[in-house]
Protein backbone atom coordinates (compact mmCIF):
# COMPACT_ATOMS: atom_id res chain seq x y z
CA UNK A 1 0.00 0.00 0.00
CA UNK A 2 1.56 3.37 -0.88
CA UNK A 3 -0.44 6.85 -0.22
CA UNK A 4 -0.74 8.65 -2.85
CA UNK A 5 -2.71 12.24 -2.71
CA UNK A 6 -5.35 13.93 -0.71
CA UNK A 7 -7.70 15.44 -3.00
CA UNK A 8 -11.08 17.56 -2.37
CA UNK A 9 -14.26 17.80 -4.75
CA UNK A 10 -14.60 21.31 -6.27
CA UNK A 11 -17.52 22.93 -8.03
CA UNK A 12 -14.99 24.97 -11.11
CA UNK A 13 -12.62 23.31 -11.72
CA UNK A 14 -10.48 26.77 -13.33
CA UNK A 15 -11.44 28.62 -10.73
CA UNK A 16 -9.73 26.31 -8.24
CA UNK A 17 -7.09 25.62 -10.58
CA UNK A 18 -6.19 29.57 -10.09
CA UNK A 19 -6.88 29.80 -6.74
CA UNK A 20 -4.10 26.97 -5.93
CA UNK A 21 -1.69 28.31 -8.18
CA UNK A 22 -1.73 32.32 -7.94
CA UNK A 23 -2.48 31.22 -3.51
CA UNK A 24 0.04 29.00 -2.55
CA UNK A 25 1.99 28.58 -5.82
CA UNK A 26 0.92 25.18 -7.32
CA UNK A 27 0.81 24.23 -10.76
CA UNK A 28 -0.59 21.64 -12.69
CA UNK A 29 0.80 18.34 -13.05
CA UNK A 30 -1.60 16.45 -14.75
CA UNK A 31 -4.68 17.43 -16.34
CA UNK A 32 -7.99 14.90 -16.90
CA UNK A 33 -10.24 17.41 -17.15
CA UNK A 34 -12.64 16.30 -14.12
CA UNK A 35 -9.53 15.31 -12.51
CA UNK A 36 -6.43 17.37 -11.63
CA UNK A 37 -3.26 16.46 -9.13
CA UNK A 38 -1.44 19.73 -8.58
CA UNK A 39 2.48 19.94 -7.08
CA UNK A 40 2.40 18.76 -3.51
CA UNK A 41 0.39 15.41 -3.85
CA UNK A 42 -3.37 17.41 -4.02
CA UNK A 43 -5.79 16.35 -6.38
CA UNK A 44 -8.68 18.19 -7.61
CA UNK A 45 -11.97 16.51 -8.92
CA UNK A 46 -15.25 17.90 -9.99
CA UNK A 47 -18.05 18.30 -7.69
CA UNK A 48 -20.94 16.34 -10.37
CA UNK A 49 -17.97 13.43 -11.07
CA UNK A 50 -16.98 13.11 -7.59
CA UNK A 51 -20.71 12.70 -6.74
CA UNK A 52 -20.95 9.89 -9.29
CA UNK A 53 -17.98 8.22 -7.37
CA UNK A 54 -19.87 7.90 -4.45
CA UNK A 55 -23.26 7.46 -5.71
CA UNK A 56 -24.44 10.93 -3.73
CA UNK A 57 -25.74 13.96 -4.32
CA UNK A 58 -25.24 14.44 -0.83
CA UNK A 59 -21.53 16.49 -0.22
CA UNK A 60 -21.26 19.26 2.21
CA UNK A 61 -19.37 22.46 0.97
CA UNK A 62 -17.81 24.44 2.68
CA UNK A 63 -16.83 22.16 6.08
CA UNK A 64 -14.93 22.51 8.68
CA UNK A 65 -13.59 18.64 9.36
CA UNK A 66 -10.23 18.97 7.66
CA UNK A 67 -7.64 21.06 6.41
CA UNK A 68 -4.44 21.19 3.72
CA UNK A 69 -1.41 22.42 5.94
CA UNK A 70 1.32 24.12 4.08
CA UNK A 71 4.53 25.22 5.77
CA UNK A 72 5.69 28.88 4.48
CA UNK A 73 9.51 30.29 5.39
CA UNK A 74 8.76 33.83 5.17
CA UNK A 75 5.41 33.82 6.45
CA UNK A 76 5.26 37.93 6.40
CA UNK A 77 5.91 38.42 2.87
CA UNK A 78 3.43 34.73 2.29
CA UNK A 79 0.62 37.31 4.47
CA UNK A 80 1.34 40.73 2.95
CA UNK A 81 0.45 38.80 -0.59
CA UNK A 82 -2.80 37.40 0.75
CA UNK A 83 -3.49 41.24 1.64
CA UNK A 84 -3.21 41.43 -2.31
CA UNK A 85 -6.03 38.70 -3.36
CA UNK A 86 -9.51 37.88 -2.39
CA UNK A 87 -9.27 35.68 0.55
CA UNK A 88 -11.85 34.16 2.91
CA UNK A 89 -9.92 33.98 6.12
CA UNK A 90 -10.72 31.14 8.97
CA UNK A 91 -8.71 33.49 11.08
CA UNK A 92 -5.82 36.47 10.21
CA UNK A 93 -2.35 35.67 11.85
CA UNK A 94 -2.05 34.10 15.11
CA UNK A 95 0.31 32.44 16.96
CA UNK A 96 -0.40 29.23 18.94
CA UNK A 97 0.89 28.09 22.07
CA UNK A 98 3.99 26.37 20.83
CA UNK A 99 4.97 29.13 19.16
CA UNK A 100 4.18 28.72 15.47
CA UNK A 101 2.00 31.47 13.77
CA UNK A 102 -0.38 30.54 11.31
CA UNK A 103 -3.05 31.65 9.11
CA UNK A 104 -6.00 29.92 8.33
CA UNK A 105 -8.51 30.84 5.09
CA UNK A 106 -10.76 29.04 2.81
CA UNK A 107 -10.20 27.99 -1.17
CA UNK A 108 -13.34 28.60 -3.54
CA UNK A 109 -15.53 25.69 -2.24
CA UNK A 110 -14.61 26.13 1.67
CA UNK A 111 -12.01 23.57 2.09
CA UNK A 112 -9.84 25.14 4.73
CA UNK A 113 -5.88 25.45 3.95
CA UNK A 114 -3.59 26.49 6.94
CA UNK A 115 0.04 28.27 6.50
CA UNK A 116 2.13 27.90 9.08
CA UNK A 117 5.64 29.36 10.07
CA UNK A 118 8.26 26.55 9.32
CA UNK A 119 9.27 24.88 12.33
CA UNK A 120 12.54 25.64 11.89
CA UNK A 121 11.93 29.05 11.79
CA UNK A 122 10.01 28.80 15.19
CA UNK A 123 13.07 27.28 16.60
CA UNK A 124 15.92 29.88 15.53
CA UNK A 125 13.16 32.90 16.28
CA UNK A 126 13.50 31.59 19.76
CA UNK A 127 17.05 30.71 20.41
CA UNK A 128 17.68 34.06 18.41
CA UNK A 129 15.65 35.91 20.96
CA UNK A 130 17.75 34.45 23.49
CA UNK A 131 16.16 31.69 24.64
CA UNK A 132 18.57 28.87 25.16
CA UNK A 133 17.82 25.49 23.49
CA UNK A 134 16.22 23.75 26.45
CA UNK A 135 14.21 26.74 27.53
CA UNK A 136 13.12 26.86 23.64
CA UNK A 137 12.50 23.10 23.57
CA UNK A 138 9.81 23.78 26.71
CA UNK A 139 8.39 26.75 25.77
CA UNK A 140 7.44 24.43 22.09
CA UNK A 141 6.78 21.80 24.19
CA UNK A 142 9.11 19.54 21.72
CA UNK A 143 12.02 17.33 22.51
CA UNK A 144 15.20 18.90 23.22
CA UNK A 145 16.77 16.90 20.78
CA UNK A 146 14.06 17.86 18.15
CA UNK A 147 15.95 21.50 18.81
CA UNK A 148 19.64 20.48 18.95
CA UNK A 149 18.94 18.87 15.56
CA UNK A 150 17.34 22.15 13.90
CA UNK A 151 20.29 24.02 15.11
CA UNK A 152 22.90 21.37 13.75
CA UNK A 153 24.18 20.52 17.13
CA UNK A 154 25.96 23.48 17.30
CA UNK A 155 25.41 24.10 20.96
CA UNK A 156 24.96 22.27 24.19
CA UNK A 157 21.50 21.85 25.69
CA UNK A 158 21.46 25.26 27.22
CA UNK A 159 22.04 26.87 24.34
CA UNK A 160 25.48 27.44 24.24
CA UNK A 161 28.33 27.59 21.62
CA UNK A 162 29.92 24.11 21.68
Amino acid sequence: MKYVCALFAVSDMENSKRFYHDTLGLGVVADFGANVTLEGGIALQTLDSWKTFIHSDNVVLPNNAGELYFEEDDLDAFCARLKTLDIRYVHRLQEHSWGQRVVRFYDPDGHIIEVGENMEKVVRRFVNSGLSAAQTAKRMDVPLEYVLSVLGDKTDATGSPR
